[in-house]
């Protein structure tokens, strides 16, 4: 099994913030927008390097995906940030008419995503923004996995034209990628090389994968992970290649298994190559207020579930 090594954990929401730092000094274009949470979007040294691109919008997130909109047509590309219950529920209509109707060049990056804002409890916990942001035509969907790949996502898609929503969170975790692992919007990633049963994780997920990769190592299963860190558009490929030679799959998200990762790849399964699959995703559901462990615990998001749902599907080959 490939070995990865945690690098000292550190919160994607502080990736956001390195690679909007970077890209306020190598590209003039960028711009950040900011609903009154600069602090928590870890955006401060973009502001102070850039005080003239950057528009604090305060707490009306609506009008900040309309101004973001507004800013594309001068050339800017603007970076909105808030937490992702206000980047997606909260502003849905302005987000499909403004942004995506109108094939606007806006990135929405939101963080506190899933359950693991924790404390904050269910009001704030969206699970459903994948679902509602894969459906929007044209939107690319990305969630990536750690510090070091949201910092590399940030920058790549500062070049990518077109409508992006960039997920990540709060707490801080396992930081595990390559420093300079070079971000492809679209390409999956292989993680470890299996021959039993394909594991197809995105976000905080990717991590808790490896964890039950290993375990199941040394129960005499070989399993295949993959970091799917596009969502939206998926990589087809990589998907069936891995689905035809362990012939069974389990998918790992934070998020409702409604609209998520999961039914994408049951998409594409249904229709290029049917094959048995077990999500590890809420459950239809809201959240609670909790500690970020002891809601992963209780809803089922974590290594063990994955270890769980691989003993099942196995037996449905």
């Amino acid at each position: 099994m490939t070995k990865y090594t945690d690098q000292g954990k550190n919160d994607t929401r502080s990736g956001y913030g390195a690679g909007m730092t970077e890209l306020g000094r190598t590209n003039p274009n960028v711009v950040a927008l900011c609903a009154d949470l600069v602090g928590s979007l870890k955006i401060d040294t973009f502001i102070a390097e850039n005080p003239e691109r950057f528009f604090q919008t305060g707490i009306a997130e609506a009008n900040m995906m309309g101004m973001a909109a507004g800013l594309t047509i001068g050339g800017k590309i603007p970076f909105a940030s808030t937490f992702a219950n206000f980047a997606t529920g909260r502003v849905y209509d302005q987000i499909r008419q403004s942004i995506a109707y109108s094939d606007k060049n806006v990135k929405i990056c939101a963080s506190h995503a899933g359950l693991t804002l924790g404390e904050d409890g269910a009001t704030h916990q969206i699970l459903e923004d994948i679902g509602l942001m894969k459906m929007l035509p044209g939107m690319t969907v990305i969630n990536p996995c750690d510090y070091n790949q949201t910092k590399a996502a940030t920058i790549a898609i500062a070049e990518h034209h077109g409508p992006v929503y960039l997920r990540f969170g709060r707490p801080k975790v396992a930081n595990f990628t390559p420093v300079d692992q070079k971000f492809e919007i679209g390409k999956a990633l292989m993680l470890n090389e299996g021959t039993d049963v394909t594991i197809l994780a995105t976000g905080h997920l990717v991590w808790q994968a490896l964890l039950a990769a290993e375990s199941l190592e040394n129960q005499g299963i070989s399993a295949e992970v993959i970091n799917i860190h596009t969502i939206k558009p998926l990589d087809d490929k990589a998907i069936l290649d891995s689905v035809k030679k362990t012939g069974c799959v389990v998918t790992a998200e934070e998020h409702n298994y409604l609209g998520g990762l999961g039914e994408s790849v049951a998409r594409v399964l249904a229709t290029h190559n049917p094959a048995p699959q077990e999500f590890v995703a809420t459950q239809d559901t809201f959240g609670e207020s909790g500690t970020p462990e002891q809601l992963m615990e209780k809803y089922g998001l974590n290594n063990k579930a994955i270890e769980a749902a691989v003993l099942k599907v196995l037996k449905r080959k």
